[in-house]
């Protein structure tokens, strides 16, 4: 029952969606996540793939976007999410509860991530690449 964050990594772009969950319930993730495609556009998601956690094992049922699933325990087949995610403890610390983590907070962390710039993208930020999803 304890809160939880849902990222979604564009694989070229490197921009971030961040969407806080009440709980990891598979339902809950599955609302979450079919409520983003609808919001940001589901022509925008090709293809999203998942780790097997249990929380995604209703995501098949996402309509607009192809979902895959990574192996288990094989983290790189998700290495920009996984690296991501590595930079999103630096807002939440992995251990700290997320119950008072607010949208405010949240949308801080995604709009610093995606005006970061990477030496991936020849030092330019994913907001300067996908400013209409930024």
């Amino acid at each position: 029952s304890e809160p939880a964050l849902m990222t979604l990594t564009e694989r070229v772009s490197r921009l971030e969606i961040i969407v806080k969950l009440p709980n990891y319930h598979a339902d809950t993730c599955l609302k979450a996540l079919q409520n983003t495609l609808y919001d940001y556009g589901t022509e925008h998601f090709k293809t999203i793939t998942f780790d097997n956690g249990a929380e995604f094992s209703s995501l098949s049922q996402v309509h607009g976007t192809d979902i895959y699933f990574a192996h288990p325990y094989s983290p790189w087949e998700r290495g920009t999410n996984e690296n991501t995610n590595g930079l999103l403890r630096e807002f939440f610390p992995k251990g700290r509860s997320l119950v008072s983590a607010s949208l405010i907070d949240i949308q801080s962390a995604q709009d610093t991530l995606n005006h970061r710039l990477r030496r991936s993208l020849n030092y330019r930020s994913p907001a300067d690449l996908m400013p209409e999803l930024a």
